[in-house]
């Protein structure tokens, strides 16, 4: 077998966990302040969005606006945690920080590290969307049995996007090419996936493009189950967030093997 290939691929199927329990402790001492950062920007637009254009709007879809945006920013905000903690803290360990550097002088292959590090991404969306969803059905946006349906989509969603936040990563010269991710990729995916409003409502192109991002998928799965409404067409949605969570990790693996063993 190639040996390039083998170095980039896990050793095992448990070296992952050392990446993840070492990302772990350091968040550890600022757990607080990371959940709120996290938790700021989609509880800003649940509010400010919700409570504001909801009086104007009305109910959407047969509920409340509010109701049909707590769902929406459930699946956001496992999207923005997974994918900022990858093209920000992750490329900090794999560049200034010298950490991946210490790591592969171990036992780890350059596929342990990275798979620890989508682990914690997704460990991270988990968090933030499972705080979303818990004030949504605290203020009665949302069923309280859902949560526990919502936390294996919230975790996939999470992986899905930090698997595509690695290639970035992988590709990225410098910090300032990542802000271009999230502005020409992230907040377009935002308005086109049903997270703030129907994608039934936009145009058909749109509609066409919006079955392609994983954020629309995610959405899908979320909101008839936090909502108590039955959900369609799940096998799909499933199949493409793992798509989305599988594929790309082989690809920055790949990428990331040429950045850094050249």
């Amino acid at each position: 077998m190639n040996e390039g290939y083998v170095a980039a691929m896990p050793a095992n199927a448990w070296n992952w966990v050392a990446v993840w329990r070492r990302n772990y402790l350091a968040w550890k001492k600022i757990a607080l302040a990371a959940v709120l950062g996290n938790l700021a920007e989609p509880m800003i637009s649940l509010f400010a969005l919700g409570l504001g254009l909801g009086i104007m709007i009305g109910r959407v879809d047969g509920t409340s606006y509010v109701a049909f945006l707590a769902a929406g920013m459930a699946a956001v905000s496992a999207m923005t945690s997974a994918t900022y903690e990858t093209i920000y803290s992750t490329f900090a360990r794999m560049g200034g920080e010298r950490t991946w550097e210490a790591m592969l002088c171990t036992q780890l292959t350059l596929g342990d590290i990275v798979l620890g590090e989508l682990a914690w991404a997704g460990t991270k969306s988990l968090l933030a969307g499972t705080a979303i969803t818990l004030v949504a059905a605290t203020l009665g946006y949302a069923e309280w049995q859902s949560i526990l349906y919502t936390l294996p989509i919230i975790a996939l969603t999470g992986l899905a996007f930090a698997s595509l936040a690695m290639v970035v990563t992988a590709l990225a010269p410098n910090y300032d090419c990542l802000v271009f991710y999230q502005t020409l990729v992230l907040t377009p995916m935002l308005f086109l996936s049903g997270a703030v409003f129907p994608v039934s409502q936009m145009p058909v192109a749109f509609q066409q493009i919006a079955s392609f991002l994983p954020l629309a998928h995610s959405v899908d799965l979320i909101r008839p189950v936090m909502l108590g409404h039955p959900a369609e067409g799940v096998g799909l949605h499933v199949a493409t967030l793992c798509t989305y969570a599988v594929l790309p990790f082989f690809l920055s693996a790949a990428l990331l093997r040429r950045r850094l063993m050249r």
